[in-house]
């Protein structure tokens, strides 16, 4: 068996799944394994462990943490915040999800810890998200301003954001003005140039769209 097939043999994540769901009982909310993917969900209390545990076996070997991700679910649940852990193993060629819940405000374990690259993917899910880690050594914005209000990435952020950045040619410096909108929303009515195509739904199967002749001169 080759590295690939490896790679899309589920076996092996599905031992992952069997190992930490026997290990962590009712500290696994939830595990699924969908098209060759293996997603947890633990809960807050275990997921520092439930992270060493897949970093520290030898079975697994999960030694690096590639992101750190926020879902809003804004409206959707009491738990407004998904945290995603996403790990990689390149000892044994795997990777795994594992998600944990937070209601807005509420602080996550820091996984700091455990690896150092959670430093700034925990800061860029604060930053974009508002979403706090607690016993994180150095918890500020990594990608905005330090006095930037709110957390783009939140569903209910406006698109327009609130404020544009421009450069004050008095004061030398960058400076920030509420958003202008010098031209209301305007909903266009148009046709379509596609939805004025009819009869063509079988165009891109036809062997023959065109005839030699149109590219004769």
């Amino acid at each position: 068996m080759t590295h690939i097939d490896k790679m899309h043999d589920g076996s092996a994540l599905l031992r992952v799944k069997e190992a930490v769901e026997n290990k962590f009982k009712d500290g696994i909310l939830d595990a699924v394994y969908v098209n060759r993917e293996l997603t947890l969900t633990v809960r807050k209390r275990d997921l520092l462990k439930v992270l060493k545990y897949l970093r520290d076996d030898r079975r697994f070997m999960f030694k690096c943490l590639m992101d750190i991700c926020g879902v809003d679910w804004l409206g959707k649940r009491d738990e407004r915040f998904d945290v995603v852990y996403h790990m990689l193993s390149v000892h044994k060629n795997m990777r795994v999800r594992v998600k944990v819940s937070a209601g807005e405000d509420e602080a996550v374990p820091s996984a700091c810890e455990l690896f150092d690259a959670a430093n700034w993917f925990e800061r860029e899910a604060y930053d974009m998200f508002g979403i706090p880690f607690e016993n994180h050594p150095d918890l500020r914005r990594i990608l905005l301003d330090y006095g930037f209000d709110g957390f783009p990435l939140r569903k209910d952020f406006p698109l327009v954001g609130k404020v544009e950045v421009y450069y004050d040619e008095d004061e030398k410096r960058v400076a920030y003005k509420k958003v202008d909108m010098p031209q209301e929303f305007r909903r266009f009515d148009e046709q379509s140039p596609w939805e004025a195509m009819t009869g063509n739904a079988n165009l891109a199967d036809d062997p023959n769209t065109f005839s030699e002749e149109e590219f004769k001169s």
